[in-house]
């Protein structure tokens, strides 16, 4: 089906999903929440897909939470839940090859989502971003025990406790990314190995991930459990609130202002 956020290209097994919405550095709305669920949903049950990429459009791989949408929560927004919840289970339970091409910005979510990921491809110059605690808000899709998992404690600090932007060389260095690529050739490698995974067994290769995501399941959902806990509480503080007012009025937070919690 066509979807208006991700847009889908099929080619020799492998599925390319590309993020869709540019003029927004392709940060996640309600419907691109639902419409990439859905996309990896379709993927997963299709035996024509051997493997995904994903990627994003107009230069940037995604911007994170649409910051419009940040008063409501991931967990439980006025009207109804939030689709983050729905998302994240397919991303954790997805069993086929998923292969990111990371280009322009990634920023919460687009930082996050490639600890999900199997293998991930940087462009350089592209620029990685956790700015979470800036946010008033707190880490998420189990970053706060996959981060430590993946790069060790001290890095996923300086992550975290940081404002900065990571660049794409040291995202490689400390192994958020398989590869540092050419901008030009980013694409190209990601297809590469898509179509390598994809040329193989591909039940043997759907158990052997299932295998591998048991390994860590019970405590990813723990993580997730304590992340939306902790997010009920955090987002629309007077923190959260102020971080969200400088953005939109373009200046700096001020934090000390407010009573302390």
């Amino acid at each position: 089906m066509a979807r208006e956020t991700v847009l889908e290209s099929l080619a020799g097994g492998v599925l390319r999903l590309t993020l869709n919405r540019p003029a927004q550095k392709n940060a996640f709305n309600t419907v691109q929440w639902r419409e990439l669920r859905a996309a990896l949903a379709d993927a997963r049950a299709d035996d024509a897909v051997r493997a995904v990429v994903l990627t994003g459009a107009g230069g940037a791989f995604s911007a994170g939470q649409d910051l419009s949408e940040m008063a409501q929560s991931t967990t439980a927004p006025a009207g109804g839940e939030h689709p983050f919840g729905a998302f994240l289970d397919e991303l954790c339970a997805f069993d086929k090859p998923l292969v990111a091409a990371v280009n322009g910005v990634a920023v919460g979510i687009g930082l996050t989502i490639l600890l999900h990921c199997d293998f991930v491809y940087v462009a350089e110059g592209a620029r990685l971003r956790a700015p979470f605690v800036t946010l008033g808000v707190v880490p998420e899709a189990a970053s706060s025990y996959l981060l430590p998992l993946l790069i060790g404690w001290r890095a996923t600090q300086e992550l975290l406790f940081s404002d900065g932007w990571l660049d794409a060389k040291r995202a490689a260095e400390l192994g958020i990314a398989n590869r540092l690529c050419a901008p030009g050739e980013l694409l190209a490698i990601a297809d590469e190995k898509a179509a390598a995974l994809a040329a193989l067994p591909p039940e043997a290769l759907r158990h052997t991930k299932r295998l591998l995501l048991a390994t860590r399941d019970a405590e990813v959902r723990a993580a997730r459990a304590r992340e939306d806990e902790a997010f009920r509480v955090r987002v629309g503080s007077p923190e959260n609130l102020e971080a969200v007012r400088a953005f939109f009025e373009k200046r700096a937070p001020d934090f000390a202002k407010l009573a302390r919690r």
